[in-house]
């Protein structure tokens, strides 16, 4: 297939995510379509893998935004540039609660969804809103699986944030991909690659709870603010 060829599928594939509310794998093929064999293949591989992973959960729903974030009328994510301090402690507060049950349980899960290379400047300045939006989804049904009533209350307001800001990047999704081209057709989703081993649902809420903050103050802030992102 030719560059130009991979280039047309990748659009064809994004501009399909406005039909669907929620299909990630459709979204990061399209990513994967449009890549260099350089430095972001890794970034994009796992990308993939978490999309694999929430099919692996797909039991569990994605928590729908509150009634008053359902209609989002503007496509700004400059409201998201820098977070309250208030809100950056009830985050902080949940990761804390979170670290000190792993104490009590003496937890030993090595799992990282979100290594240290993670790094979203290293997408096109349109696909880091699509990563992102795959990101937030995982930690949202992640989140969602947690019983421990202790924990239910400390999460609380995190997760009506991330709900909004989830929202949001869905309402922004098909403005900021680039359009479908005349003539193109649907495209077919990609082949399951082999599911990797799973993991408890405790490891999995460690390990997206660690990368909360830096969700928030690095990769949320990357695609609020496309110049700034290194």
């Amino acid at each position: 297939m030719e560059p130009g060829e991979d280039h047309s599928m990748a659009m064809t594939i994004t501009s399909q995510t406005a039909l669907l509310p929620w299909a990630p794998d459709i979204i990061l093929h399209g990513v994967l379509c449009n890549t260099d064999p350089g430095g972001r293949s890794m970034l994009l591989l796992l990308l993939l893998l978490l999309a694999m992973l929430l099919k692996g959960t797909e039991g569990v729903p994605v928590p729908r935004p509150r009634s008053s974030f359902q209609d989002v009328r503007d496509c700004s994510m400059a409201h998201f540039k820098s977070l309250s301090p208030q809100e950056l402690q009830a985050f902080k507060t949940a990761k804390d609660a979170f670290e000190e049950q792993l104490l009590l349980k003496d937890s030993r899960c090595s799992l990282r969804l979100f290594p240290r290379t993670w790094d979203l400047g290293q997408l096109q300045v349109w696909e880091r809103p699509l990563a992102l939006q795959a990101e937030l989804a995982l930690t949202l049904k992640v989140l969602g699986t947690v019983t421990d009533p202790a924990l239910g209350d400390v999460l609380e307001q995190p997760l009506h944030m991330l709900r909004h800001i989830h929202a949001q990047l869905q309402a922004c999704a098909h403005l900021t991909a680039p359009s479908l081209p005349p003539g193109a057709h649907p495209a077919h989703r990609s082949p399951q690659a082999p599911q990797p081993p799973p993991a408890s649902p405790g490891c999995l809420q460690e390990s997206v709870t660690f990368n909360l903050l830096r969700l928030l103050t690095r990769d949320l802030r990357c695609v609020a603010r496309p110049g700034h992102c290194a």
